[in-house]
């Protein structure tokens, strides 16, 4: 029989070691990475079963390479593994498509359920994340409200410099040109109504682009 095939995204490796000892009993570990570029590239190009991915990764957050793996692959299954209890994160990763979502501190045994649960096409959220999401819908009912959001391009380039990269450093992971990143940049603050780089760097944290421990 044909293991699922899983790719374990996160940069703390010991954890992800962990899991692949939790897992490769009854599933197939085909890759580690430990960032979220690098979950894109190696996600397209391998064309697992399953994705079990943290939320705050360098260079691009999960929640941003989510996104994109959907926009290429639709019936993708992604799994969050986070020690983030925020439901508002937990509500925007399921609405990138996620299946499920978890806690760090969650059971091995629930961990295996959620991911038996997205294989056969079914979501599954950690019950205490769950009533925190409900709750938090109880009291704010209606619609939320829009906020200007950045292009993907430049929500690239604001959780490259928010991370302290370089231009330099931030053209050359995207494979642009300094120029266009300084354009991303710019273009954004503008947008967005930021003054200075202090001001890219407290949105970026406010709206989770990149992620605080």
């Amino acid at each position: 029989m044909t293991l699922p095939r899983v790719i374990l995204a996160d940069d703390h490796t010991m954890v992800m070691e962990a899991f692949r000892k939790l897992l490769e009993p009854s599933y197939k570990v085909i890759d580690i990475v430990a960032d979220g570029r690098a979950l894109v590239r190696a996600a397209l190009a391998q064309k697992p079963d399953l994705l079990l991915v943290d939320v705050g990764m360098p260079l691009l957050n999960g929640l941003e390479a989510s996104r994109q793996l959907k926009e290429k692959n639709q019936s993708i299954k992604i799994i969050f593994l986070t020690m983030n209890d925020d439901p508002d994160i937990a509500e925007e990763a399921m609405r990138t498509g996620a299946f499920g979502f978890l806690l760090k501190t969650s059971a091995p045994s629930e961990l295996l359920h959620a991911i038996q649960e997205a294989l056969k096409g079914r979501r599954y959220v950690t019950p205490l994340i769950a009533r925190a999401m409900e709750e938090a819908f109880i009291r704010h009912p209606g619609p939320k409200r829009k906020d200007k959001v950045p292009t993907p391009r430049q929500y690239e380039v604001i959780q490259l410099l928010a991370e302290g990269k370089a231009m330099k450093e931030a053209a050359d992971i995207l494979n642009i040109t300094e120029r266009t990143v300084a354009f991303h940049k710019y273009r954004a603050m503008e947008e967005l109504g930021l003054r200075t780089s202090a001001d890219l760097i407290q949105y970026a944290v406010k709206n989770r682009i990149v992620m605080v421990a």
